[in-house]
C-alpha cells in the first residue's frame, strides 16, 4: 500500500470516528472533522502533510498505486 493510499483510509476513518463521537458522546468531537479537512486541504496546497512523515516511518511507500 503507497503512503497516498494509507492516507485516505486514515483521513476517511478518522472522520467516521469524529462523526461516531459527535452523534454519540459529545458534539465538541465535530471539530475533529473540521481539522481532517482543513488539514487536507491545507496539504492540497502546501504538499505538506504531518500524516506522511509516520506513515514512511512505519514502512508505507511512496508513489502511485496500479489502478
Amino acid at each position: 500500500m503507497t503512503v497516498e493510499n494509507a492516507i485516505r483510509i486514515m483521513a476517511g476513518a478518522m472522520i467516521l470516528l469524529s462523526l461516531y463521537l459527535t452523534w454519540f458522546v459529545n458534539s465538541a468531537w465535530v471539530w475533529l472533522t473540521v481539522f481532517v479537512a482543513l488539514n487536507l486541504i491545507q496539504s492540497a496546497f502546501t504538499g505538506l502533510c504531518p500524516a506522511v512523515f509516520f506513515l514512511k516511518r512505519l514502512g508505507f511507500k511512496e508513489g502511485c498505486s496500479k489502478v
